[in-house]
């Protein structure tokens, strides 16, 4: 134990007994939570996981193929990806526990984890990495579809829609980005909006008027998605007239929006005009010592499995970091605190 566990665990010593004092807690287990978990654990962090009580893995364990992610020339399953990432963090010594986190006390040199069953965790330091949840358009044949045809993520599913025929639900930057890049793929591709202008930025607008394979229908909400197996087309309600009809699709993509996960920090950690936690710089610094943030929680744009590992990686090293100069800075706060005789 280094100078600066013995610190923590003088104020630990204080507290209502009952928690283990760790050197890290990372919050989250999909691919940021899971990467930092390895990166601590090789450091001999020991780092303790607080994976989801149903949600383990996060967004991955929501896709199928996962063609993008280096090291898979012939693709891997989202699940699998997420199974083989929790394997190599244990391997290395870190401890899973799947509940979810109630509340944080993140203020002082010991950060305070309790779960939805009671148990309180606590740490030197933390690591928020819970990612972001795709705005659903709260339809039960949405879920049941999830991965047969209705994807929230473009990038990810986009080649599996190769030549057919598909819609883009939305009318901000991401539907028109979503919208613009699967006519690489598909033959055509509707985009719904349910008013008759877009919120989009007009370069973003016009990539998409200008594309011949995009065509808009405006004034219209989607109120069920057809299919058994399979996507076979939606069901439409104009948002002027309420009249309804279907559309035949082979696939749809829902791009309304992202939201990061932030309702455990809100009024504690500071966050981006975009809703996201707000780092330091390049690094996963917060705007409290001793805690990082790491993954879609901290990313508005990109969103993808490999930057979110990547970002975890980063959180992990600052994590390490800090230990390292607290337990170097340890000594002079001790004698500093020595009664002079």
């Amino acid at each position: 134990m280094g100078f600066t566990h013995w610190i923590a665990f003088a104020v630990h010593c204080k507290q209502p007994q009952g928690a283990i004092l760790r050197q890290v807690i990372i919050v989250g287990s999909g691919p940021a939570g899971f990467t930092a978990a390895i990166y601590a654990a090789r450091a001999n962090l020991a780092p303790l996981v607080i994976a989801s009580s149903v949600e383990v893995g996060g967004e991955l364990m929501n896709t199928t193929d996962v063609e993008n992610f280096p090291g898979f020339p012939e693709g891997i399953q989202g699940p699998e990806l997420m199974e083989k990432m929790q394997a190599q963090a244990e391997r290395f010594g870190a401890e899973v526990v799947y509940d979810d986190v109630e509340s944080l006390e993140l203020d002082g040199p010991v950060k305070r984890v309790t779960l939805g069953n009671g148990t309180v965790h606590e740490a030197s330091a933390l690591i928020f990495a819970t990612g972001s949840a795709y705005r659903k358009l709260g339809l039960p044949s949405e879920d049941r579809l999830s991965g047969h045809g209705v994807s929230w993520c473009a990038t990810c599913d986009g080649f599996f829609f190769r030549d057919r025929t598909i819609a883009v639900v939305g009318g901000g930057d991401s539907a028109m980005e979503e919208a613009t890049f699967l006519t690489r793929f598909a033959s055509k591709v509707y985009v719904i909006h349910r008013k008759d202008t877009l919120r989009a930025s007009k370069i973003m607008q016009d990539r998409a008027f200008q594309n011949e394979k995009i065509e808009f229908i405006w004034n219209a909400e989607v109120i069920d998605i057809q299919g058994d197996g399979a996507v076979t087309g939606v069901v439409l309600r104009d948002t002027v007239d309420a009249t309804t009809r279907e559309l035949p699709l082979e696939g749809l993509f829902v791009a309304i929006g992202n939201d990061p996960r932030t309702h455990l920090v809100h009024d504690v950690l500071e966050l981006t005009p975009e809703g996201t936690i707000a780092v330091q710089g390049r690094s996963s610094k917060t705007s409290i010592e001793g805690v990082f943030a790491a993954g879609d929680v901290i990313d508005p744009s990109y969103r993808q499995a490999v930057t979110a590992a990547a970002s975890g990686t980063v959180a992990a090293l600052d994590a390490e970091h800090y230990l390292a100069a607290l337990d170097e800075a340890a000594p002079a706060l001790v004698e500093a605190a020595e009664p002079v005789a």
